[in-house]
């Protein structure tokens, strides 16, 4: 009898159902909970937690008490929940939440305070909704001016989107939230991105197209990463031995699991020797009668395994894979420290408003028409589909079920009262995902009409449009197919200034576009996406209760042509036979406009104030372990407070290599009354001033004398220092 009990104890105790648990102490250090359980599970059970089994989830451990994972699309506020086995929406009446500005928005801020706060209050959303991973934010670099996915980046510049990015990151996973930064990597266009191989420099992937990943990885310590759908060194990035476990785990140190996009996992043997961790959306709805093709069928799944019990792929593969989706378990689902979480509260939507105030740019004032002041109009007329339209809605993945959306019209009403008439002006349809919807020629001329017609009588005209959420705009899938504004909005804005000289173009839109009307109208503002408090933020900003301060941070090409890749042709961009070439290397943005010299419609950095600011002269002075402090004096010299952005670009004077005139280095954003001035002060130091030496394939300081630029724009530099490094 005794025998059989022991017999009986071993057996639990090998599966995990005695001795003590380790991995369930919520006190315990993480690594001592990921070996304890890891020591537990079966290979089965390994594999199990490895894939998707439904749209959002992903399993845990039953038998051990290990919890499943919930995922769920951001980066801009948590998606309204699907069904399990289809992309359907699951129709709940408790799941509308604060859509929050787009990441373009954000990143226009320039200001990592406020990325801080996105952070904290989209965690909390997401942590109320019980869900464990963020599938977001994202620092995909802008290369091309059409990406229907842009509006979800931050920009043209890895360092700005490396600074803006990490207190976003840090502040979500505080919380118990795990972000997904995404797309890893050269996910610089929708059109062929589920086929397209990026040919592209060692220099350029390591100068432009890495650092704000890598920065995200090794200093905001983000828990997941999820792989891009295109392919690099002809491999799927999702699979991408040398991406993946060459640069990420083994080159970056990072802990965490890499997460495929939706479908990104094409191959049993590269899924499982390349560096994936966890596999979403592959091959099938997961539903399937004969379950030929269910969960089970994943490349990480029955696959894997197979080649796990006949030693083709190492058991340590497996547990290394294992131990990376039970850390971000223990991080998550099982973090005792895990917060509750708040939805729609005062808070968030006041960070909400905040957020699209500072990232607001005014890009023209002439005449000083904005703010408007109302004692001088009598009759304002409001034109545009988008003063009206829920920009929200749409986009692909980060459509949102916003539970208050304000419109720019109704604020406007609001602000103005009976003063205020509208007229759509054009319209463009439902905001279909990858299609368009045909629109009716004589109805967008009879909408043009009406707005003529009723411009005739207005003394302002504040024309709202740009860009939207359909296919083919800002959207998920596809491209934007030209530069210019759809819908006949240029020949519409020409129109209504002809009529009213007096008029003010205010634009959402992730990506710049055309602006041949420009001449004709005396103001512009362009907003980005906004989200739940989009209508009373442009009113604010518009009337002057909020003095904007955003900053591009993409350079706004005159023309399409401008723009570096243009110049390669169809191999430049969208590519040929399934590859693209990258041929202008570090080039982009700014750093081509500036180089060879193109006029841009408005530089990086730029954005316009109702105050003005004087800059002092720069000084630089060398420090005791050899870095370089400059400082600046920065002064208010308007007649009301307001908040600018002083921006530190750098060149090698005299450089024996080819490298950009400068680039941005740091940055500040200082408040400052009336009459006010402050000191702002930047550290470099030799890391900072590095190129990437293809010859040696490390990184390298070319040393001798530098320039700092200091500026209110990329090319509106206030003061020069020489310093020596």
């Amino acid at each position: 009898m005794k025998r059989r009990v022991l017999t009986l104890f071993l057996a639990l105790s090998a599966v995990g159902l005695c001795s003590a648990q380790t991995y369930l102490n919520p006190n315990a250090p993480i690594e001592e909970r990921v070996k304890d359980a890891l020591s537990r599970m079966t290979v089965h059970e390994k594999i199990q937690i490895l894939h998707a089994t439904g749209k959002f989830t992903s399993l845990g451990v039953p038998r051990l008490g290990i919890k499943e994972l919930h995922h769920s699309d951001g980066p801009h506020g948590v998606r309204a929940e699907v069904d399990w086995n289809t992309w359907g929406t699951a129709n709940w009446n408790n799941d509308s939440i604060v859509a929050f500005p787009s990441l373009t928005c954000l990143a226009a801020t320039w200001n990592r305070d406020i990325s801080a706060k996105y952070g904290k209050a989209i965690g909390e959303e997401f942590a109320f909704r019980d869900k464990h991973l963020l599938l977001g934010p994202g620092t995909t670099i802008a290369r091309v001016p059409l990406n229907g996915r842009s509006f979800e980046y931050m920009g043209e510049d890895p360092y700005l989107a490396g600074e803006m990015v990490v207190p976003y990151i840090e502040n979500v996973q505080k919380l118990g939230v795990a972000c997904c930064l995404k797309h890893f990597f050269l996910n610089n266009q929708e059109a062929f991105r589920n086929s397209v191989n990026v040919n592209v420099s060692e220099r350029a992937v390591n100068e432009i197209y890495l650092p704000a990943f890598k920065k995200a990885v090794q200093k905001a310590h983000v828990w997941t990463l999820m792989g891009s759908y295109n392919k690099w060194l002809n491999t799927y990035c999702c699979q991408n031995d040398s991406l993946l476990n060459g640069i990420v785990k083994r080159g970056w140190g990072f802990d965490g699991a890499i997460v495929s996009d939706w479908g990104g996992a094409t191959d049993y043997w590269q899924a499982a020797t390349g560096g994936l961790d966890l596999e979403m959306g592959t091959f099938t709805n997961g539903k399937t009668e004969d379950h030929s093709m269910g969960w089970n069928t994943y490349c990480l799944a029955d696959p894997f395994e197979r080649l796990i019990n006949e030693g083709k792929v190492p058991m340590s593969t497996l547990d290394d894979k294992a131990s990376r989706v039970l850390r971000l378990i223990f991080r998550t689902a099982m973090n005792p420290k895990r917060a509750n979480g708040f939805l729609c509260n005062e808070e968030h939507y006041n960070t909400c408003r905040e957020i699209g105030e500072e990232g607001i740019v005014l890009l023209k004032n002439d005449k000083s028409i904005l703010p408007i002041d109302a004692s001088k109009y009598n009759h304002i007329l409001v034109v545009g589909d988008n003063a009206t339209r829920d920009l929200s809605e749409g986009g692909g993945s980060s459509e949102l079920k916003a539970k208050i959306t304000i419109s720019p019209l109704a604020a406007l009403k609001k602000v103005f009262g009976d003063k205020i008439d509208y007229a759509q002006g054009y319209y463009t349809g439902k905001p279909l995902y990858a299609y368009q919807e045909k629109l009716d020629p004589e109805k967008q001329e009879q909408l043009k009409a009406e707005a003529i017609e009723k411009a005739k009588h207005a003394d302002l005209i504040i024309y709202i449009g740009g860009l939207n959420k359909n296919g083919f705009q800002d959207c998920e899938g596809a491209d934007r197919k030209e530069y210019q504004l759809s819908f006949g909005q240029p020949e519409l804005i020409e129109a209504l200034a002809q009529v009213q000289k007096n008029i003010v173009v205010v634009t959402n839109g992730g990506n710049p576009f055309e602006t041949s009307w420009l001449k004709s109208v005396p103001a512009f503002v362009h907003c980005w996406y906004l989200g739940s408090m989009g209508g009373e933020v442009i009113a604010n900003v518009l009337t002057g209760k909020v003095n904007p301060s955003g900053k591009l941070p993409v350079t706004w090409g005159a023309r399409l042509e401008d723009y570096s890749y243009y110049q390669y042709g169809k191999e430049g961009y969208p590519g040929v036979d399934n590859q693209v070439y990258y041929k202008e290397g570090i080039y982009v943005g700014y750093r081509h406009f500036d180089t060879h010299k193109v006029k841009p419609a408005f530089p990086f950095g730029f954005g316009l104030s109702y105050t003005t600011f004087a800059y002092g002269k720069a000084t630089a002075t060398t420090l005791a372990d050899g870095k370089v402090k400059i400082t600046c004096t920065v002064k208010n010299t308007g007649n009301r407070e307001g908040k600018e952005t002083v921006q530190l670009y750098v060149g090698k004077k005299n450089s024996s290599i080819d490298r950009p005139v400068k680039e941005l280095k740091d940055f500040a954003k200082v408040s400052l009354g009336s009459g006010e001035s402050t000191q702002v002060s930047f550290i470099v130091n030799a890391e900072d001033l590095k190129y990437f030496d293809e010859n040696i394939h490390d990184w390298k300081l070319e040393s001798g004398k530098y320039i700092g630029f200091i500026g209110t724009s990329e090319t509106d530099i206030r003061s020069k220092i020489e310093f020596e490094m």
